[in-house]
């Protein structure tokens, strides 16, 4: 009974007939394609807006860290802001903070209560359906329990009440980095981080798969192995395979032989050169190799190295850059042949990224009306 177990707005709405909604209104039981609850579009559709969080802490971050982080968050919205209009959650007494941070970039402040800054797998993923758009929320734990999230466990449905939409709700815990789509019904997702037992323990693939058909109407999901334990994620999609359109498929390549991600990420490139898409076309790949140089002196083990954790917002593509001038260059090239239709916009994120983070992760994309 997981598949299209959903509440909207904390309320269940089943009927005596078994149907959940009028907005959900697939069948609960079979998670039946006819009329399935909605739709995720691919990330490069059309955007209302972005919404992201100003919620750095030292508690989390550090003394010495903290301020670069803000920094960080604040080139991202103003970047992002120069495409598309941006939302920003963000603690009252930071708001001055904020303020200062973002210069005059026209970014909305909203007063919000938060534990961290990662959007992508707090906030709610949009979905639409045959009675408008809605956000589920798929039940952020901290990425299996891994940091305090008390407040960040309610960002989904704050931001869908602040959007003006319905929530659905579902047993199913994945966060948004979790899984990337082509907005024709497949999607792309790690086992590690979305069958952990941290998260959904006893859930098979057929569940998830179930699931999510009914959710976000994924037809056909490419499972990649992924890689638990390494990081706080344990293998977020988004750090491994992109969409760059369906049928397209961006992955990440590390030549580094003492990198934990040196046999995953060939791993998931055997996978992807082999797999076929919901229509059945074989996908075309393209890397982006990670830098073997970095900028950034601090970096450990954690530091997020990486060109695939990009954000794709209306006329532009948002990418990292981290100082190795072969690989920055690179990965431009390539971004710009794969939109060209955007303006692809390289920034310096280093200290998100010693943080396990990119701009992606920063990120959540509310879909137009």
């Amino acid at each position: 009974m997981r598949s299209g177990l959903l509440t909207m707005g904390g309320l269940l709405l089943a009927g005596c007939d078994g149907s959940i909604s009028s907005w959900f209104n697939g069948d609960p039981t079979t998670g039946s394609a006819e009329g399935h609850s909605g739709v995720m579009p691919d990330e490069g559709a059309p955007h209302k807006r972005t919404w992201m969080a100003f919620g750095a802490s030292e508690a989390i971050w550090g003394r010495r860290l903290l301020p670069q982080v803000r920094e960080n968050l604040a080139t991202i919205a103003a970047t992002i802001s120069r495409f598309e209009p941006v939302s920003m959650l963000v603690r009252q007494d930071e708001l001055g903070l904020a303020r200062n941070l973002l210069g005059g970039a026209d970014v909305e402040l909203i007063v919000a209560d938060l534990d961290d800054l990662w959007m992508r797998d707090t906030g709610p993923v949009f979905v639409r359906g045959n009675h408008g758009k809605a956000g589920v929320d798929f039940n952020f734990n901290g990425w299996g329990g891994k940091q305090q999230h008390k407040r960040d466990s309610k960002v989904a449905t704050f931001v869908d009440g602040r959007a003006g939409v319905q929530t659905g709700h579902t047993d199913l815990v994945l966060e948004g980095g979790g899984i990337e789509v082509d907005g024709e019904g497949t999607a792309l997702i790690t086992e590690s981080c979305v069958l952990n037992d941290n998260r959904n323990r006893g859930w098979k693939k057929s569940d998830v798969e179930a699931e999510l058909d009914h959710l976000l109407g994924i037809k056909k999901v490419i499972w990649l192995p992924g890689i638990a334990g390494h990081d706080i994620t344990d293998g977020h999609t988004d750090f491994y395979a992109r969409f760059a359109r369906p049928g397209v498929v961006v992955a990440a390549l590390d030549n580094n032989e003492e990198s934990f991600d040196y046999d995953v990420t060939r791993r998931h490139l055997d996978i992807l050169h082999s797999a076929t898409d919901v229509q059945g076309r074989p996908l075309e790949i393209e890397t982006l190799e990670a830098p073997s140089e970095l900028r950034y002196r601090g970096a450990g083990d954690d530091f997020a190295a990486g060109y695939i954790n990009f954000y794709v917002c209306n006329g532009g593509v948002i990418a990292p850059e981290f100082g190795d001038p072969e690989t920055d260059s690179a990965a431009r090239s390539t971004l710009q042949r794969l939109f060209p239709d955007r303006r692809v916009v390289q920034i310096n994120i280093d200290a998100i990224a010693a943080g396990g983070g990119g701009i992606h992760c920063t990120t959540q994309q509310e879909p137009v009306d």
